[in-house]
């Protein structure tokens, strides 16, 4: 079997009883940085062996877990942080455990920007999820351009190096709107600010930005 485990974005007791119990019973969890993952492990006492899998070796260790999962091991994947599958490799070794009959299940748990458009007070009826946006200003701004069109509530990622961009160019495509801007969820510094766009842009030149970004709009 393979679990597709849910672990904390943050806080390291965001973590469910079911997902503790998993991940101290597979015979071995697939990590994206096993360092990251070693501290949630250690803190919950949990011994179990574990791998890399992340980008750079997602096909070559995603064909050794196959192989394990065949000869009936099971393997726990896991994420730096939140859900596998979105935005990491884990969607690699997910579609290639489909393609090989691999019976697999998910262990539900956090996810950032659910948890932000929750937190931001827009409308949950319909929203579009668009992960990061372009890292070059004229590609991001023409992704925007698409997005604006959009009838529904925007949610997207950022980092703190390009945040400030980012809102200038929101700014030039959606106009001076008021968003949300929700950075560190769960973490000692978590911080959710609903402001216009210039405001938000004020006050990150005052305050560096710090931490993982998820903006609402």
């Amino acid at each position: 079997m393979l679990y597709i485990v849910s672990t904390p974005i943050g806080n390291l007791r965001d973590i469910s009883l079911r997902a503790i119990e998993v991940l101290k019973n597979v015979d071995l969890i697939a990590c994206e940085d096993t360092r990251h993952t070693k501290i949630l492990l250690d803190y919950h006492g949990i011994k179990t062996p574990t791998t890399s899998f992340f980008q750079h070796n997602r096909f070559t260790k995603g064909k050794y877990l196959i192989e394990l999962l065949k000869k009936g091991k099971s393997v726990a994947l896991v994420s730096d942080a939140g859900t596998p599958g979105i935005l990491d490799p884990g969607f690699n070794l997910i579609n290639l455990a489909i393609k090989n009959n691999i019976e697999m299940t998910v262990i539900p748990g956090p996810t950032a920007f659910i948890n932000a458009l929750v937190l931001s007070g827009r409308t949950t009826h319909q929203f579009y999820f668009a992960g990061f946006l372009p890292n070059k200003r004229i590609s991001r701004q023409n992704r925007l351009r698409k997005l604006v069109k959009l009838e529904s509530t925007l949610v997207f990622y950022e980092s703190c190096h390009r945040i400030l961009a980012t809102l200038g160019d929101v700014l030039v495509i959606f106009g001076d709107r008021e968003i949300v801007v929700v950075r560190e969820l769960t973490k000692k510094f978590e911080e959710v600010r609903r402001a216009k766009i210039s405001q938000l842009l004020s006050y990150f030149k005052q305050n560096k930005p710090r931490g993982e970004f998820v903006v609402v709009i």
